[in-house]
């Protein structure tokens, strides 16, 4: 494996530096990707420096957060404080084209601050549609409507680009229409492959041409087109994502800790099924047994076969940017003041 391939494991880290364990956990050549969550961080000192302990270990690994905004933004204390993308939905029904342009901006933020401190990507936009069924949705969508979710989510994703950064839309093929909770069950999802597409699927399908580079399938059952959750099913993620839609971009799993994810046996099993179904990544987050027993499993693997998709989930920040920079930058204060003025 050069250090250009990645390998197909993502895991997280327990507090805000390393340990020995986990320095030891990172070097293994089937973790390619790491994500940080709110309780590995506490300034944005105290970031930078774990990043960096993170890169002296593997230098190339793609490093994550969830950093959606509203509830969903890991990074607070320092960082511009993003809004639930769900204000973004309001606005575009009075105001189109204001919003159009803040979503752009607001996408080229927060990638801007997250890249200034050398992290590749956010699993983010949400192009689920809120039904008002989903809590666990909920204001994370844009919207409803799916004219608006397209050319909102398009917007931000515009934006994460020009900063940088590649996209993740989730969660695929909708998960908005269910009420249960996958961190916390397995939902069932009725509907007809007519409705879903017409309701849920082409939002995906009609922002994969505007440049969607991830996709992050859902922990939901959508028995009336196949018997497995979409993150472990082939039909979801080759005959139709790939074949049907002919799209070409990384596939990562949502996190294989999650009580959606139980039904397909062990940690082990579970990975194994993901990546089977077609995913070139897999997480596990959350549980440390879980996920050393995932990465002893692909470590002993012969033939670990890395994904090339992975290569497009590295950051390309200028090289001159830094976070004293950027907060100089008139861009990001006007930007930065819009938001306050929202939240």
């Amino acid at each position: 494996m050069s250090l250009c391939d990645y390998g197909p494991l993502m895991i997280d880290v327990e507090g805000l530096t390393l340990s020995k364990t986990e320095r030891e956990l990172l070097s293994y050549r089937c973790i390619g990707g790491l994500i940080l969550f709110k309780r590995n961080f506490e300034s944005t000192e105290q970031l930078s420096a774990l990043v960096s302990e993170i890169r002296a270990v593997k230098p190339n690994i793609l490093i994550s957060v969830d950093h959606e905004g509203g509830r969903v933004q890991r990074f607070r204390e320092g960082f511009t404080r993003i809004p639930p993308m769900a204000v973004l939905g309001s606005r575009y029904e009075s105001a189109p084209d204001e919003a159009l342009q803040l979503a752009h901006d607001i996408g080229w933020l927060f990638a801007s601050e997250l890249l200034a401190f050398d992290i590749d990507f956010s699993f983010a936009p949400v192009l689920d549609r809120d039904y008002g069924i989903s809590e666990v949705i909920g204001d994370r969508a844009f919207s409803g409507n799916p004219d608006s979710i397209i050319k909102l989510s398009s917007a931000l994703i515009a934006g994460m680009n020009e900063a940088g950064m590649a996209s993740t839309g989730k969660h695929y093929p909708g998960h908005g229409a269910v009420a249960a909770d996958s961190h916390l069950d397995l939902p069932i999802d009725n509907r007809t492959r007519k409705e879903i597409v017409e309701q849920d699927l082409d939002i995906f399908v009609k922002v994969f041409a505007n440049s969607l580079q991830a996709v992050m399938p859902a922990h939901v059952v959508y028995p009336q087109v196949d018997n497995q959750p979409a993150g472990f099913s082939r039909v979801w993620l080759q005959e139709i994502l790939r074949d049907e839609i002919g799209f070409d971009g990384v596939i990562f799993s949502d996190d294989l800790a999650m009580a959606g994810a139980e039904f397909a046996g062990s940690f082990v099993a579970r990975a194994d099924a993901a990546l089977d179904a077609g995913c070139d990544m897999v997480l596990v987050c959350n549980n440390r047994t879980g996920a050393l027993e995932v990465a002893n499993y692909l470590e002993k693997k012969e033939h670990l076969a890395p994904s090339t998709r992975l290569r497009s989930m590295k950051g390309a920040a200028p090289a001159s940017l830094s976070f004293d920079a950027l907060q100089s930058n008139q861009r990001w204060l006007d930007t930065r003041s819009r938001l306050s003025a929202l939240n």
